[in-house]
């Protein structure tokens, strides 16, 4: 409380300072910048008080933290490289460039407020606290009521310093209102606004789209691998073991007589060994595109049918009956599955716990094995899935210490 009380007067009567340096420099600014319009100076003028701007609007953020306890972030678009007069049009149109003009401002007015205030009520509050080591010399006899008795008097003084000590509360209370009032306003004004917003996201947005176009066009090719080098490979074998017996059928021990007994029913025994395996290849490779019992009975049942086909122990807690979008579903899946795999084969765990909740409208789904940790969060499978989660507007997060546990958090918003 203390710290933050210094933080705040520290704020308030600094704002007076840099108050009115601001608005003395936003006033020449605008001044300057107009008149050297007309000119070819014009440009560059409206760029470096530009750039100055920014920088004290910096310094302003980082001032303002020191009461709002967090950085405020800057929000300017990235430069563009062209003519003075396409920079001059890029810089103009951002609305933050005119939002720390008014903010350089506006802190005139505020900061010489409220420097004044915290000055006075701090002055006044200490001052009455130290009052018996100060008020003897300055008797006034003719103060008014109840001055006089508080001043002129030894149980006066003392009456004063017992009133700023009880009084303490409520100017730290007040410079902390007053700071914080004044840090929020700044923070409205130099924050990123909706309109970078808008463009963060529509950056994000377009990397996420990339992303997804490049994550599946690798799952066609796996898919198309697998169908090739898989199934493909087994059925081809089958026909060709097929081929082979009907050969033999027609051309019987090379009489002409057809052939019979053991030598035929071995091959169609191998085609149908090799036709059976190429179906269970075919199911893997669904299950690996989108399980069938995810539509059939909902995430909960299929990461229970998952935890079953693990080696290690575990246990999946959530709603049974609970079931989200389909894509969701999917992408929690998989991060369930891939999760469960690097635990199994590279942390060593013997345990893991799965945990669904949901919250609002967004899904959060733990998994938290008793492995030696050390995973790495930027490596190719959990790339993969943070892909997919980030497709879906999710978040994926890995917590993973020498020595365990590893904790995968996937967060998804699954409003219908």
């Amino acid at each position: 409380m203390t710290k933050a009380t210094a933080r705040a007067l520290a704020y308030l009567v600094s704002g007076v300072i840099v108050g009115v340096a601001s608005f003395a420099w936003s006033l020449a600014a605008v001044i300057g910048v107009a008149l050297l319009a007309i000119t070819q100076l014009g440009g560059p003028a409206f760029l470096g008080a530009v750039w100055l701007n920014r920088t004290l609007a910096g310094l302003e953020r980082r001032r303002a933290s020191w009461v709002l306890g967090a950085a405020i972030p800057a929000p300017y678009l990235p430069g563009t490289a062209g003519t003075i007069r396409q920079r001059v049009a890029a810089v103009g149109v951002q609305p933050a460039t005119w939002r720390d003009l008014a903010w350089l401002v506006v802190l005139f007015p505020l900061g010489l407020a409220g420097g004044c205030v915290a000055i006075v009520v701090t002055a006044v509050d200490l001052g009455a606290i130290v009052a018996p080591a100060w008020a003897w010399a300055v008797p006034n006899p003719h103060a008014p009521f109840p001055m006089k008795p508080l001043m002129t008097t030894t149980s006066g003084r003392i009456v004063l310093t017992v009133l700023g000590i009880l009084l303490l509360p409520v100017v730290a209370w007040l410079l902390r209102t007053l700071a914080g009032l004044q840090a929020r306003l700044a923070r409205a004004l130099l924050a990123p606004g909706s309109h970078q917003r808008l463009i963060e996201q529509a950056r994000r947005l377009a990397v996420t789209r990339q992303r997804v176009v490049d994550a599946q066009a690798a799952e066609l090719r796996r898919i198309e691998r697998d169908l090739h080098d898989g199934a493909q490979a087994r059925i081809v074998a089958a026909g060709m073991t097929l081929a082979l017996a009907a050969r033999k059928l027609r051309n019987g021990n090379g009489n002409g007589v057809g052939a019979t007994g053991a030598g035929v029913e071995s091959d169609v025994a191998l085609a149908r060994r090799q036709l059976d395996e190429a179906l269970a290849e075919l199911r893997r490779l669904v299950r690996g595109i989108h399980p069938p019992i995810l539509t059939d009975r909902g995430l909960h049942a299929a990461l229970a049918a998952l935890a079953g086909d693990s080696p290690l122990t575990v246990a999946v807690n959530g709603d049974a009956d609970d079931r989200y979008p389909a894509a969701v579903e999917s992408a929690a899946y998989f991060v369930v599955a891939e999760g469960l795999t690097n635990a199994g084969k590279h942390a060593d765990a013997t345990t893991c716990t799965i945990d669904l909740s949901r919250n609002a409208d967004t899904l959060r789904i733990r998994l938290t094995d008793d492995g030696r940790g050390g995973a790495d969060p930027s490596g190719s499978g959990l790339d993969g899935l943070r892909r997919r989660v980030e497709a879906l507007d999710g978040v994926l997060t890995l917590t993973s210490p020498v020595g365990g546990p590893t904790i995968l958090d996937a967060e998804l918003p699954c409003a219908s």
